[in-house]
């Protein structure tokens, strides 16, 4: 195989660098300890970080990227590669990525969503539900056999679960165990009853928690389409996974763009003041006052046309797709920055009439290590919480983007284009339930027998789907 280093693949490795990096850093400095102490003591914070660190693990799983070799090679002898570009995670979830049917399936369906003419045995036609080549293609008969083997899989994958949570629970306990020179059940029970100064029970049952799920997942995903498959067979459970990295990259590049200018800009603003900080309000003002929907969708319009003019700068789909990615996350940065910086500024000019600032003036230490030594730190709370908050909004605003066809390469898989997808679908072919006649959107009980708004859906097959009735 060959390495395929994309620009996204290589800044998020970069600022996972940095972060190990600064965790290292904080561990000799006590005064950095001390408040991430506070944060390792909360219950909430806690289960938190559990489920961020599955997220991130999922997103860093699919940034190692490669092609395969192919068994023919050029007239020169040489290997020759595949065009396709796969991941860790695409090898992990393989058969997900492989199971592509016809088009639309319900989710753990073993027939497709729509009716084809098939020729039957005697030379007549008939319009029925064909089987799925993947989903529950392992099932003599689904009607029957269905609910029993999802029923036993379950049982497995649970099982599986909890024995895999239960190794890491003794692992954990075995270590802080030889830390504090105690036995293996003494620590177990101080977990158990949450004795110890770290949470490590709600730790431990969250990362149960999600073990469960993802071991669930990815076992009965080898026998069915947990979600459904899309218009062209694709796995949806598949795409919301292999989205994941497309929200990392854009939470972090984002962030990483942004922050310089918010930072710099504001503090120097705050401390500064003068034309300065006159000079500053202008700038941001200015660029508040355009709207930002605008400002992306002219900037992604210039860049599809340089893509367009220069094909042969990409030699794949996957690094054209890259390129866009990495420009989207700028724009986003440039135009997000606004609102931090204006934070930062107000602040810095409450600080800069502290004690500790008149006395470095008055020491004669320099403006620029008063920003950095004396400011800077003083005001890295309101850095951390904005950031924290922006990832998900900056998440939010990639799917509205893509939504409306601004957003990331739609050969990329992300939210906002499984969003727009599913959008463009509804609007071609609504499905309405078969009874009351209302869309399957505003009839919320349409899977729940025997509920809907008059109350006589039945089944939860009953729906009209384009022209066939299920």
């Amino acid at each position: 195989m060959k390495m395929v280093f994309l620009w996204t693949d290589a800044l998020i490795f970069l600022l996972v660098v940095t972060v190990i990096a600064g965790v290292i850093y904080a561990r000799g400095k006590e005064h950095l300890r001390a408040p991430w102490r506070l944060v390792a003591r909360s219950k909430m914070g806690m289960a938190s970080l559990v489920v961020l660190v599955a997220y991130v693990a999922i997103g860093l799983l699919d940034c190692v990227h490669f092609r395969q070799s192919l068994p023919d090679k050029d007239v020169n002898g040489e290997m020759v590669y595949s065009g396709e570009v796969l991941s860790i995670l695409d090898v992990i979830v393989w058969p997900l990525k492989a199971g592509v049917e016809k088009t639309y399936s319900a989710p753990f369906a073993a027939y497709a969503f729509t009716k084809e003419t098939v020729e039957l045995s005697d030379g007549t036609q008939q319009r029925v539900f064909p089987r799925l080549r993947y989903g529950g293609a392992h099932l003599q008969n689904p009607e029957v056999d269905r609910s029993g083997d999802i029923l036993q899989r379950s049982a497995i994958a649970i099982i599986t679960g909890l024995l895999i949570s239960l190794t890491l629970v003794i692992a954990v306990a075995i270590s802080i165990a030889h830390r504090h020179n105690q036995t293996t059940a003494v620590i177990l029970k101080r977990i158990g009853r949450g004795q110890l100064e770290i949470p490590w029970h709600v730790i431990l049952g969250t990362a149960t928690v999600v073990i469960v799920i993802l071991t669930w997942s990815l076992i009965l995903s080898t026998k069915y389409h947990i979600l459904g498959t899309d218009m062209v067979g694709q796995d949806v459970f598949y795409q919301a996974l292999k989205s994941i990295r497309t929200g990392l990259a854009i939470g972090t590049l984002t962030t990483l763009v942004m922050l310089p200018f918010a930072v710099m800009l504001g503090i120097t603003a705050g401390y500064l003041k003068g034309w300065v900080d006159d000079v500053v309000q202008y700038l941001y003002t200015t660029l508040n006052s355009i709207p930002g929907v605008l400002l992306i969708a002219a900037a992604v319009l210039m860049l599809q046309v340089y893509m367009a003019n220069n094909p042969d700068m990409f030699d794949t789909d996957a690094a054209r797709a890259d390129i866009r990615l990495v420009f989207l996350c700028i724009i986003l940065g440039i135009t997000s920055w606004t609102g931090l910086c204006r934070m930062l500024r107000g602040e810095t000019m409450k600080l800069r009439e502290v004690d500790y600032i008149e006395a470095a003036v008055a020491f004669g230490v320099s403006k620029f290590k008063i920003m950095t030594r004396h400011l800077l730190p003083n005001v890295m709370h309101i850095v951390m919480i904005s950031v924290v908050l922006d990832f998900s909004g900056l998440v939010l605003a990639e799917a509205v983007l893509s939504y409306v066809g601004v957003g990331v390469d739609p050969t990329m898989n992300s939210w906002g284009n499984m969003i727009n997808g599913a959008r463009l679908e509804m609007a071609r072919e609504p499905m309405v339930c078969g009874r009351c006649r209302r869309p399957l959107s505003l009839c919320l009980f349409w899977y729940w027998p025997p509920i809907c708004f008059r109350m006589q859906c039945a089944m939860p097959s009953i729906h009209v789907c384009g022209s066939d009735a299920a």
